[in-house]
């Protein structure tokens, strides 16, 4: 059984919306939608007539790629460098979680008290 967080991460992954409706949502042209597509930005899924479909996670990435061009200035290849430390960045994190998570295991079980 998966937890409420667990369940959240699949539903925010789970792809949902056609081109059109995204554009709507984010108030752009669905060709400028294919051009970040393009430009190697974000892969959204593919129906099996290969419509293209949009997840919660892409619409937020979508979001951030719109402030990263329309309130920042960034040029695309400006946002990928920011898309992939943010990344990088989350994965580090991530890692380092895990590490602490580690050392405290390894100091109860020395039996060793902060």
């Amino acid at each position: 059984m998966t937890n409420q967080t667990d369940q959240n991460a699949l539903d925010n992954d789970e792809p949902y919306y056609v081109i059109s409706v995204v554009a709507r949502m984010l108030q752009v042209h669905t060709q400028t939608l294919r051009y970040y597509e393009r430009e190697g930005l974000l892969e959204p899924a593919r129906s099996k007539g290969n419509i293209r479909l949009y997840s919660r996670s892409d619409i937020d990435k979508l979001r951030r790629i719109k402030t990263l061009i329309d309130d920042l200035g960034i040029n695309l290849a400006g946002v990928q460098v920011v898309l992939h430390m943010s990344e990088r960045m989350y994965d580090m994190e991530r890692e380092i979680q895990k590490l602490n998570h580690q050392l405290d295991e390894l100091k109860n079980n020395m039996g060793y008290r902060r």
